[in-house]
């Protein structure tokens, strides 16, 4: 269907820069429905924020403020650790291989989308900034387009403020109910106040606050290296900005007196753009923050650490909270119960994938994650292959390369990066960096074989393309 047919199917006509649909659409679904605003980083490590972890004074006030008046999940994570393929999961609520965006690459156009059936409900749809990750556009029914060419290159919290402001207003103006996606493109590469960030813009955008090098925390997968300390300093300088993103959206929504009645979620899109986190499979690939405020139905500042949610049941959790019907052939599933305080089943373990880089390099990754343990099955490792992706530009690779010329300990972690072994099994409970592969070791015997089943189990339900090369793996 093309986007005059869904614009013809919601009822939709013009209004300025707007497109706004007949009242009477909301006539079938009775009570009042809520407000929906998503708000993302991109490329966050779900530890940079202060309420999950990191110990630098006031890093994310505006992420922490909004966990205190809401519900912070422990156990989230993202589907699949890159950009596009991951937005395509939490719109499809379909894993990459189902909905047809492995890698940078549309969705099927027969795959329904969130944004359709919230435009056929009556629902103005808006998205600000990484538009482009959400493709074809016409599956997207968006009323308001604003890209991040526009924001200060998505890194503007002023105009953050301006455009959902904007947004907010005219949605109040059609008397509709209202989806919102506002994506922050920090801490994305390049980093705030980087040699990259010149070498590619030729200037280095604005910011409030720059974190110093004595005050940055390197996170446990990365080695000690003044380099590494620089890199890092300036990804958290992009974490501040991040979250005075999310301070100028909230604030527009207050402003425009709707903070009332939407349900705000807060998460990023996967890990770092740093080795050992984004485009890959361990928790630091796909763990997130997830924040959920709805006021008056969510308890104020409840920590989940039961339920394991994943980006596959966010487009299901959303038509829930919205009472529209939802279409057949999600994988994911509702979690609003949870939100409104119930146990649920069935929410033990989660299943993350890989497929392929920007680049358009194929390196096919499994994973199952529960409490305790994390399996990766690396399907493209052949002890020849090199791994290549986004997170080796910079400072960070090279330094660690430059070490590794002396110290046996770096040497071994850029090697297990660049070629990895085709399994990995880490006690994430205790190991949460994943630095002691206990895959061969007998000890952990009981464990891998479970986890291979589990994992193999998941493969056959979804038709995982991967599986026939998995079972020849382990029989």
């Amino acid at each position: 269907m093309n986007r005059r047919d869904f614009l013809k199917s919601c009822g939709l006509v013009g209004v300025g820069g707007f497109l706004f649909g007949n009242r009477g659409l909301d006539v079938k679904f009775g009570a009042k429905r809520p407000n929906i605003l998503l708000i993302t980083a991109d490329d966050m490590n779900y530890n940079s924020a202060g309420v999950y972890g990191c110990g630098i004074e006031s890093i994310t006030p505006n992420m922490d403020r909004l966990a205190s008046e809401g519900v912070q999940f422990i156990h989230s994570h993202v589907t699949i650790a890159v950009c596009q393929p991951s937005r395509s999961v939490w719109m499809t609520g379909r894993y990459p291989h189902r909905n047809g965006a492995e890698g940078f690459e549309p969705i099927d156009i027969d795959v329904p989308t969130l944004q359709e059936h919230l435009c056929q409900a009556g629902y103005t749809n808006g998205i600000i900034a990484k538009n482009s990750h959400l493709k074809p556009r016409e599956k997207f029914c968006w009323d308001y387009y604003i890209e991040g060419s526009e924001l200060g290159r998505g890194r503007s919290p002023a105009l953050f403020y301006d455009y959902a402001k904007a947004f907010f207003e005219s949605a109040r103006s059609a008397d509709k109910p209202f989806f919102l996606m506002a994506n922050s493109q920090d801490p994305h590469r390049p980093f705030a106040d980087s040699q990259q960030e010149m070498d590619k813009w030729g200037e280095s955008l604005p910011f409030s606050r720059q974190i110093t090098e004595d005050e940055a925390e390197i996170p446990g997968f990365l080695p000690e290296l003044p380099d590494v300390r620089l890199e890092m300093s300036q990804y958290f300088t992009s974490v501040h900005r991040c979250d005075e993103i999310v301070g100028e959206v909230l604030r527009a929504l207050k402003d425009t007196g709707f903070e009332d009645d939407t349900v705000v979620m807060f998460f990023s899109d996967n890990g770092m753009a740093l080795p050992f986190a984004k485009t890959n499979c361990y928790l630091n690939s796909t763990k997130t923050p997830w924040i959920v405020r709805w006021p008056g139905v969510v308890r104020e500042g409840i920590v989940d650490s039961e339920h394991f949610i994943s980006g596959i049941d966010y487009m299901p959790t959303v038509l829930d909270l919205a009472s529209v019907p939802a279409p057949d052939g999600m994988d994911g599933r509702s979690f609003a119960s949870v939100l409104r305080g119930d146990k649920q089943e069935g929410r033990d373990k989660v299943f993350t994938v890989f497929h392929e880089t920007s680049g358009k390099r194929r390196f096919e990754m499994r994973c199952v994650q529960d409490k305790d343990f994390g399996y990766i099955y690396n399907g493209w490792s052949d002890g020849k292959t090199v791994f290549k992706n986004e997170s080796q530009s910079g400072l960070t690779m090279d330094a660690m390369i430059a070490a590794a010329e002396t110290d046996p300990e770096i040497a071994a972690r850029v090697e297990l990066f660049l070629y990895r072994v085709p399994e990995e099994l880490y006690n994430f409970a205790v190991d949460p960096d994943g630095l002691s592969n206990l895959a061969a070791d007998p000890a952990y015997a009981d464990q891998l074989s479970r986890l291979r089943g589990e994992l193999l189990a998941w493969m056959i339900r979804t038709e995982d393309p991967l599986k026939t090369t998995f079972e020849g793996y382990i029989t």
